[in-house]
């Protein structure tokens, strides 16, 4: 083992006596129990990681049980949506890379056999797998599980109603008063965010791809049984270690196309496509935007999944969870393949059963007859972008309209705020990709107002920046190249008129190759001071078409 290198041997003693100096008695050193990392994400001011002390505590039971040698150490936890609509944004998406070197650090250091992740959030789940798959190492995940719906005038309510809600006070269709108690109701206690958002969608794949054990994704956080699948993890992930089953055995071409897949069947967040990329290329795994496009035009959606439709994760985990969506797609999975533990993953789609046909659909019966997600492309987007059909009306799948053009997420919102935006507009947002923000900001605030204003379903938004998983509406993100990088939506004047058309996967600007060539010759990056982290993110990212991930 790995971690004899620390507790072996006569040369070993200065190890020795430091880590007694940490309480481990004279078996723990001798034995053959393996050295586990439990790497935990608990922070006191993201919801979605509140209760992950007692998640972990589980975990280190579990590996306690099967002869194993648990230690916690942390990593860093961010909340998107306190962070939303605000400089503190720009630190999200770069903060998924810093939860994978901070795992590879302190995994790599101490010579751990392997690790369990409690991990929670947008981006510590995809960190935590390309910690993983970087260090191919026996690894598993335990996600901490959604929060429960809030309740409000008789009413289910989450997060995104909150921020909806701000642009309907602004249009006189609520009152303040309305809007202090949606706030008090809506968030009730610990967990992920209630819907398909990001978070949840990331719990989803994880589990998808065999990392995580049968149903945590959808397991509330608020649910004894979170507790009982992470002691079940830890005590399996001993018994991985014994038998050599790493995490690039369960990070397969194969996986990631089954997650693909499902995400396309959930309708769950953009943000996946980025997040799927990157941890496929720390596993050494060749994934790319068509693969995405190509799922997605013979998967169905079948679970209408808040932010798009009605139902909440409380209403998924009832209805069998995502094994349950799974079994409805087996025929097109790859189910032999292994999972975090060596068993193969058609051993828990067997035994799941779908319990609910509202919130998961047959496949002859689907919400729509295309997966949730698709990739357009165009001159506005030579090299993508990203759309979430899953949470958009009919009425707007071909759209065209003059550019109202900004270059920051605030500059627009305060438009949109202050009825700049008339209906048939596109909202433009650049320099807010992941180079130009830098950070490639979610654009909630504005997505989110334009709803709240009863906009949605006739002004789109455009942006190399990105969306929530919360964001609903005719939102187009990902934009590639972005415009700080010399991408053409760096060059769309005020007034071009822009089309959109989701079925035939297209979004133009209006201009002639000449002209557009033209007016990128003249175009010269804004000049603008970048510190710290972000300056060393900028310098070294790529573009979202490859998951924004580090050179």
């Amino acid at each position: 083992m790995r971690s004899d290198g620390v507790r072996r041997g006569l040369e070993r003693a200065p190890h020795r006596s430091l880590l007694r100096a940490c309480g481990l008695t004279d078996e723990e050193l001798e034995g053959d129990g393996p050295f586990i990392a439990v790497v935990n994400t608990y922070s006191e001011i993201v919801p979605g990681h509140v209760h992950l002390d007692r998640v972990a505590e589980a975990v280190k039971a579990g590996i306690r049980a099967a002869g194993g040698v648990p230690f916690e150490v942390e990593t860093i936890a961010l909340c998107d949506g306190i962070a939303m609509n605000t400089p503190g944004m720009r630190y999200s998406l770069p903060s998924r890379e810093l939860v994978a070197d901070s795992i590879e650090t302190v995994v790599e250091a101490h010579r751990f056999d392997g690790f369990v992740a409690v991990v929670s959030c947008d981006k510590m789940v995809p960190g935590a797998l390309m910690a993983a798959a970087r260090l191919d190492l026996p690894a598993a995940v335990v996600t901490g599980g959604p929060m429960e719906p809030g309740r409000a005038n008789g009413e289910r309510v989450d997060l995104i109603d909150v921020f909806e809600a701000v642009g309907a006070v602004k249009e006189g269709e609520m009152t303040e008063e309305e809007l202090e108690e949606l706030e008090h109701r809506a968030c009730p206690g610990p967990g992920s965010c209630a819907g398909m958002f990001t978070a949840n969608t990331m719990a989803c794949m994880t589990e998808v791809l065999g990392m995580s054990e049968f149903n945590c994704a959808a397991t509330p956080a608020t649910e004894a049984e979170k507790l009982r699948i992470a002691k079940l993890t830890g005590a399996r992930l001993v018994e991985a270690v014994k038998e050599g089953v790493t995490a690039r055995d369960v990070l397969t071409r194969e996986a990631f196309l089954d997650a693909i897949r499902v995400d396309m069947a959930l309708g769950g967040s953009t943000n996946t496509v980025l997040h799927l990329l990157a941890i496929a290329r720390e596993a050494g795994v060749d994934l790319s935007l068509d693969d995405f496009d190509e799922l997605s035009r013979d998967t169905p959606h079948l679970c209408a999944m808040r932010p798009g439709g009605p139902y909440t994760m409380r209403d998924l985990y009832e209805a069998g969870g995502v094994p349950a969506v799974m079994r409805e797609l087996s025929e097109d999975l790859h189910l032999d393949r292994p999972d975090y533990a060596g068993r193969p993953v058609r051993e828990r789609v067997e035994r799941a059963e779908v319990r609910d046909r509202d919130v998961i659909r047959p496949k002859d019966d689907p919400v729509e007859e295309e997966g949730g997600i698709r990739i357009l492309y165009g001159n506005l987007a030579p090299k993508g972008a990203v759309i979430k059909t899953a949470a958009l009306s009919e009425d707007m799948y071909e759209h065209e309209g003059p550019a109202v053009v900004f270059d920051s997420e605030e500059e627009a919102t305060e438009a949109i705020l202050g009825g700049e935006v008339d209906p048939g507009d596109v909202v433009v947002i650049r320099y807010e990709g992941p180079a130009g923000g830098p950070g490639m900001r979610e654009m909630l605030t504005p997505t989110s107002a334009l709803c709240g204003m009863g906009l949605d379903d006739s002004v789109a938004l455009v942006t190399d920046g990105r969306f929530s998983g919360g964001t609903r509406g005719p939102c187009i993100g990902h934009v590639s190249p972005e415009a700080y990088r010399g991408g053409p939506i760096a060059v769309v004047e005020e007034g071009d008129t822009i089309r959109i058309d989701v079925r035939e996967r297209r979004l133009e600007v209006d201009l002639e190759k000449g002209e557009l060539e033209a007016r990128l010759r003249e175009w010269e990056p804004p000049e603008d001071e970048v510190t710290g982290y972000l300056r060393r993110y900028r310098e070294l990212v790529r573009g979202a078409d490859e998951g924004a991930v580090l050179r």
